[in-house]
């Protein structure tokens, strides 16, 4: 699977590392995922998803439910059978 957000979609960024002597060499910026089980209190249910912490922010703040409606993802494709 890629390391990428499953709800804004957010990947890694190319960037440069410049040391000292400002010599350049490329590197990628990971986004810095969590895999969380979050409730999904409208299903009833906890959903397993792979979020970057920005987006906890903004789900913590808004509710799942919201947030997943803003960005157009369908909660039921990611429920968790415990």
């Amino acid at each position: 699977m890629s390391r990428r957000c499953t709800i804004t979609g957010k990947k890694a960024n190319n960037g440069y590392a410049v040391s000292h002597s400002h010599r350049r060499t490329k590197k990628l910026q990971q986004p810095n995922l969590q895999y969380k089980k979050l409730w999904d209190p409208e299903q009833g249910c906890f959903v397993r998803l792979k979020v970057s912490t920005q987006t906890l922010r903004t789900i913590q703040k808004n509710g799942i439910n919201q947030v997943a409606r803003e960005y157009g993802i369908n909660l039921a494709e990611y429920i968790t059978v415990d």
